[in-house]
C-alpha cells in the first residue's frame, strides 16, 4: 500500500511537470518502521532516493570478491560484513568527512557505498516472494551520523544510522550530504506539524466547509508567523525542568512553542491602535425552546452491508389498566 501511494505522487508530480528529465531523483524520506529494501525494489524504475533510518544493530553485507577462475560451488551473493553495532567490521569506509549541522553542532559523517541487506522471508515485506525464486540483492549507501563534540545550545543527537537507494550517493561528499540534510529537515517539519496541530489547535475545530477548513488553514500559519516575528519580545518562560534558550544576541534559538509561553507578556511592552472597549452585553443568541432550523448535515457512514433492524421476538407485555 506504501509502494502503490508514493509511485502515485511521483506520477502526478511528473504529470504536473514539477520533475522532468536531467533534474536530480524526488527524495523520499521515512522512518525506521518501513522496509527500505523492499520499497525501493516496488519502486524500481522511478525516479527516487529513499532514504531510511535503520536500526544500531542491522548488519549490511558488500559486494562479493570476484571468483577466482576455476574455483568450484555456487558463486558468493554477500560479501564482507558490516554491522552497525560492531566497529570491528566496519573497515575502511568510502567516505569520511566533516559537516556542521544548525541544529546538532558539529557532525562526522562515514559512508559505506554499494552495499546491501541479506534479505530473507522473515523480513517485513517479503513474506508473499515466491518460493521457487531468488531474492534480489538491493545495494545502496550506508551513512553514519555522530556528533563529534557536543556543544551547548544544541540538541542531543545518538549515533544516527541511514541508509539511501542510491549505490553510488556514498562516493561523492556533496550526494551524501543532501540525503542526511533531508532526513534530519524531516524531524523539523514533522515537530512543526505536531505543533499546529497540539498547540495551536489546527485540527480541533469541527468545520462543514474545505473552504472553511482552508481558511483555518491559513489563519494558524499566520499565528505561526506571528511567533515566529515575536522571538525577541517575548520572554523565555520555562518550567523548572527546561533549559534556557534566549541568550544575549540568541534570539533566534528561542522555539515558537517556548515563544508561545511568553506571548503573553508581549502586550505589556507594545501598543495598540485600538481604543478603549466600550461596556456590552453579549447577544440574545437563540430563544430558549426554539428549535434549531439549520443543523449540521449528517453524512453518510458507508457501509456496505448494513444491518437491517429486526423486531423483537418477545414483545413485552404491557398492563391493562382498568377501572
Amino acid at each position: 500500500m506504501t509502494a502503490a501511494q508514493l509511485r502515485e505522487v511521483v506520477t502526478r508530480l511528473i504529470a504536473a511537470g514539477h520533475w522532468k528529465d536531467g533534474d536530480r531523483p524526488v527524495i523520499i524520506v521515512m522512518d525506521a518502521g518501513y522496509s527500505s529494501a523492499r520499497l525501493a525494489h516496488l519502486l524500481a524504475g522511478l525516479p527516487v532516493v529513499l532514504v531510511a533510518r535503520v536500526r544500531s544493530d542491522r548488519v549490511y553485507y558488500r559486494r562479493p570478491p570476484p571468483r577466482a577462475p576455476g574455483t568450484a560451488g555456487r558463486t558468493a551473493r554477500h560479501g564482507a560484513p558490516v554491522g552497525c553495532g560492531d566497529p570491528g567490521t566496519w573497515g575502511s569506509p568510502d567516505l569520511e568527512a566533516d559537516a556542521e549541522s544548525a541544529r546538532h553542532g558539529p557532525l562526522r559523517v562515514t559512508a559505506w557505498a554499494r552495499v546491501h541487506q541479506m534479505v530473507h522471508r522473515g523480513c517485513g515485506g517479503w513474506e508473499d516472494w515466491p518460493r521457487h525464486r531468488e531474492f534480489p540483492v538491493i545495494e545502496g549507501t550506508l551513512i553514519r551520523l555522530a556528533v563529534t563534540r557536543p556543544a551547548p545550545g544544541y540538541a542531543a543527537l545518538e549515533p544516527m544510522w541511514l541508509w539511501a537507494s542510491d549505490p553510488d550517493a556514498g562516493l561523492d561528499e556533496g550526494a551524501t550530504g543532501i540525503l542526511w540534510q533531508a532526513y534530519l529537515r524531516r524531524f523539523d517539519l514533522e515537530m512543526t506539524f505536531r505543533f499546529l496541530k497540539q498547540q495551536l489547535g489546527w485540527d480541533r475545530p469541527m468545520l462543514r466547509d474545505p473552504a472553511a477548513a482552508d481558511r483555518w488553514t491559513w489563519l494558524i500559519i499566520a499565528c505561526y508567523a506571528q511567533l515566529c516575528l515575536a522571538r525577541e519580545l517575548a520572554a523565555d518562560v520555562r518550567l523548572p525542568w527546561q533549559r534556557p534558550q534566549a541568550g544575549p544576541g540568541k534570539p533566534q534559538a528561542m522555539t515558537p512553542g517556548r515563544v508561545r509561553a511568553g506571548f503573553r507578556l508581549v502586550r505589556e511592552t507594545l501598543g495598540t491602535p485600538a481604543s478603549v472597549a466600550k461596556p456590552a452585553k453579549p447577544g440574545p443568541g437563540r430563544p430558549a425552546g426554539s428549535k434549531n432550523k439549520r443543523k449540521a448535515p449528517r453524512q453518510p457512514v458507508g457501509k456496505r452491508n448494513p444491518k437491517q433492524r429486526k423486531p423483537a421476538k418477545n414483545r413485552r407485555k404491557k398492563t391493562k389498566q382498568t377501572g
